[in-house]
């Protein structure tokens, strides 16, 4: 396998020197192409002169393409990979740089799943002086995996499986030129994702769970000289090349088009308010700030991305979406149990009333929150989100460890007798007791957890199985998360 590095640029010459200086020294020798979109800056002078002194070594590796014209950031990537030779291509941006074992730690993955056309891993980003700001998410279980290729929009169109901006990603080049390359109408606006969603239809994908790029944050960035609208508008039509290509298995589970597209013009418009473009804000966002479907959505993808590596590697969601289990999805991270959609709505004004008082509206603010400012149960509801720590259900009862009790119990008769011998006896049921104990315990069921502790925990041989379980949960934790999930590398 050969991978080949295609680094864009124009006019950031004191940029790319660090994005050719990473690409020449990785750990894994590979073809590194320079495609300029006709710079201004002495960028040719340095390549070529660069070029010369590694062919003096005996350093081939080095190669300078260069538009005869300015023709943008697609066309130009595309002229790039156009020239390599690598079965990978690795694309990189002159602002952006790369760990020195990018390329090795991709192409050990690959090797084990040949099956892939494009991989991406975790990203570190960090301003102009490489200071680091954050990392992206990890996705899934262990160091490295895979999703099968008729997953892979399904979990692109929930936002659940991210591929990244070109730092992260690698490609398969005759995957690539099978889908025709960037689309140059996009140009910088999300014509990556354009490209990651239309690779994906050849192959599988792979995700690596280590910091392996680096992305610049800065006012000089490609995607910063479109306006929040038109960003907007490439999104919510890239969400719908998504959604053409939801493999036929996922469709009973779909939240609505039309619900995605008003969760698109809410979540842009929030990002117009945090910018203090407030008519940007309200022209974008006006009518799904009233869209029930559209919060959902929204607080249903900010609280998953809080709880990505708690809930995510276990199940993905691949029976209940967003859209369709509202309540559900709202009880699970806020405990709404008690309370119906219209409660909900309340609630959601009066949270969106509060946003707008923050922001200095006063008069969205009034408007926004008139109702449900005088409704007590929209105030518990407001609280509970914000210290649902206060709310913790005491649910445990007696009863339910009875069941449980009777539940293993059967199952215990049930045992195939070659595993009998190994089979703990009247410790089963310590065991359970013990377990109770602890879940009374994290709910603050302290009472309960009292009246269950004695004497069991003070049971070694309780403990003993306890660490068993947890161990071989541990281990068998990488369950589906769209049909399911294949670790290549533990």
């Amino acid at each position: 396998m050969k991978f080949s590095i295609v680094i864009t640029t124009y006019n950031r010459l004191s940029l790319l020197r660090r994005a050719i200086d990473t690409a020449l020294a990785q750990t894994i020798p590979c073809e590194v192409i320079v495609a300029d979109d006709c710079s201004t800056d002495g960028t040719q002078e340095y390549v070529e002169n660069r070029r010369q002194s590694l062919l003096a070594i005996g350093d081939e590796r080095l190669i300078y393409h260069r538009n005869a014209e300015n023709k943008g950031h697609s066309a130009t990537v595309n002229a790039g990979v156009e020239i390599a030779t690598g079965d990978w291509i690795k694309p990189l941006d002159d602002d952006d740089y790369l760990a020195l074992n990018c390329i090795e730690e991709m192409s050990n993955a690959i090797a084990m799943r040949p099956e892939a056309v494009i991989c991406s891993v975790q990203a570190a980003q960090v301003d102009e002086n490489e200071v680091e700001l954050f990392k992206t998410r990890q996705i899934g279980p262990g160091k490295a995996f895979y999703i099968p290729q008729e997953d892979i929009h399904y979990g692109m169109l929930l936002e659940l499986v991210p591929f990244g901006t070109p730092v992260q990603v690698a490609f398969c080049r005759d995957a690539f030129m099978k889908t025709g390359g960037w689309d140059s109408s996009l140009d910088a606006n999300f014509d990556d994702i354009d490209s990651w969603i239309k690779i994906a239809q050849f192959g599988e994908a792979i995700f690596i769970n280590e910091c392996l790029a680096y992305r610049t944050i800065w006012s000089g960035a490609y995607n910063q000289k479109f306006s929040l609208e038109k960003r907007l508008e490439t999104n919510i039509l890239v969400k719908q090349k998504i959604y053409a290509l939801v493999s036929e298995k996922y469709r009973v589970n779909l939240p609505d088009l039309k619900d995605i597209e008003a969760y698109l013009k809410l979540h842009w418009s929030l990002v117009a308010l945090k910018q203090g473009k407030i008519f940007s804000a309200a022209t974008m966002g006006l009518l799904s700030f009233f869209l029930p479907a559209a919060w959902i959505l929204l607080l249903g993808k900010s609280n998953l991305s809080q709880e990505a590596q708690k809930h995510l590697p276990k199940k993905y969601l691949n029976t209940e979406t967003l859209a369709q289990e509202n309540s559900k999805t709202i009880d699970k991270f806020y405990h709404f149990n008690p309370y119906q959609p219209d409660t909900l709505h309340t609630y959601l004004k009066l949270r969106w009333g509060i946003t707008a008082l923050q922001h200095g509206q006063f008069f969205n603010s009034s408007k926004a929150a008139l109702s449900a400012i005088l409704s007590p149960v929209a105030w518990k509801l407001l609280i509970r989100a914000i210290f649902p720590w206060l709310y913790r259900q005491e649910n445990l009862s007696q009863q339910q460890i009875d069941g449980n009790a009777v539940v293993m119990e059967k199952i215990y008769n049930l045992v195939s007798e070659k595993h009998h011998p190994v089979l703990p006896n009247k410790e089963l049921q310590t065991y359970l007791k013990l377990r109770w104990l602890l879940l009374a315990v994290r709910q603050k069921s302290f009472l309960r957890a009292i009246k269950i502790a004695v004497p069991t925990a003070l049971s070694p041989v309780a403990w003993k199985l306890l660490a068993r379980v947890s161990r071989f949960q541990k281990q068998n934790k990488q369950e589906a998360l769209i049909r399911r999930l294949v670790l290549i590398d533990g």
